[in-house]
């Protein structure tokens, strides 16, 4: 209703502000969402990868509210064969390969609605065709650049999640299975609705971290935007100056301006040289920023582990 409201009274600045947020933050509802897919023609800047995060984060978090605001959304995603075109249309091939993964993971689709939605995106980048496929000449998984910091941060949440959680809710489910009468058992429903959750998230995880590779951000390259390096850029209409550090994939902080490589911003400035020219989208529409100065960015101070390949660190979980 809100979005609406706000449109129809002319006040699309306030509205542009609210929708960047929520998607950014992945707090828009499920009718927020739906409501902007269907109005996306006004609202083209937003229509990107990000957009498609919210959405799924949406459905996951209202996935068994089928019947109300959620299913609208749902049937959007499903139905509208243009959207995830129009998605993808301007993204870069990396962050279309990642979401295809998050696709291909997600317990929120039946195996036919979730190849017709990965078709979609490879309509868009037949390259990746290998990945729906599964052919021999399938492509090398793009590995995740990430911080010491954040990739112990993952390993912690996953060894928490197989060791603590996920033995906790197997007890659970097997209490519950116990009152009898699982038609009319809430406990076991509900254990069984977690256990979905958990084991998402646990595939999730193990995805990540296969691909994770860590870095401290030292010695690097200062002649472009590369990650790890601070970069300060002035405004080509009010000459303002923002300052962005570009990390890893798990490092994103907006309001310290640090971000993730891999985000639209991101994805924008790297590569670009002082004295270039980028364009990037704004609370108020696209803008033309000129890149002053290209920094190093502190190293992060976390060691590495001592045993470097990421895969073991799921292994072992695994195996205890």
């Amino acid at each position: 209703q809100i979005p609406r409201l706000l449109s129809e009274a002319g006040q699309h600045a306030e509205l542009r502000a609210m929708l960047e947020r929520s998607i950014r933050e992945h707090s828009a509802t499920s009718e927020m969402l739906a409501w902007l897919c269907s109005e996306r023609k006004d609202w083209s800047e937003l229509v990107t990868p990000d957009l498609l995060g919210a959405i799924l984060a949406a459905l996951e978090r209202e996935q068994h509210n089928t019947s109300g605001r959620a299913g609208k959304l749902y049937r959007t995603l499903a139905e509208d064969r243009q959207l995830l075109g129009d998605i993808f249309k301007k993204a870069d091939v990396g962050i279309a390969r990642d979401a295809m993964r998050r696709l291909q993971l997600s317990l929120l689709f039946d195996e036919l609605t979730k190849r017709s939605l990965l078709a979609r995106i490879v309509k868009v980048y037949p390259e990746l065709e290998s990945m729906i496929t599964g052919g021999q000449a399938q492509e090398k998984t793009a590995q995740l650049i990430v911080s010491w910091s954040s990739l112990e941060r993952r390993k912690i949440e996953y060894e928490e999640l197989v060791k603590t959680k996920i033995p906790e809710n197997t007890k659970e489910i097997a209490l519950a299975r116990s009152y009898g009468d699982l038609s009319e058992n809430f406990e076991f429903k509900a254990a069984k609705q977690m256990q979905s959750v958990l084991m998402r998230r646990k595939a999730e995880l193990e995805q990540m971290l296969h691909n994770a590779r860590g870095t401290s951000f030292e010695n690097v390259d200062t002649s472009r935007v590369s990650i790890g390096t601070i970069v300060t850029l002035r405004s080509s209409e009010t000459n303002k100056e923002e300052t962005y550090t570009i990390l890893g994939a798990w490092d994103g902080d907006p309001d310290r301006h640090i971000i993730s490589y891999q985000t639209a911003i991101g994805q924008a400035l790297l590569g670009h040289k002082i004295g270039e020219t980028v364009s990037l989208n704004t609370e108020h529409g696209t803008a033309q920023f000129t890149i002053v100065s290209i920094q190093s960015a502190a190293p992060d101070q976390t060691a590495p582990p001592p045993t470097l390949p990421t895969e073991s660190v799921v292994e072992t979980a695994m195996a205890e």
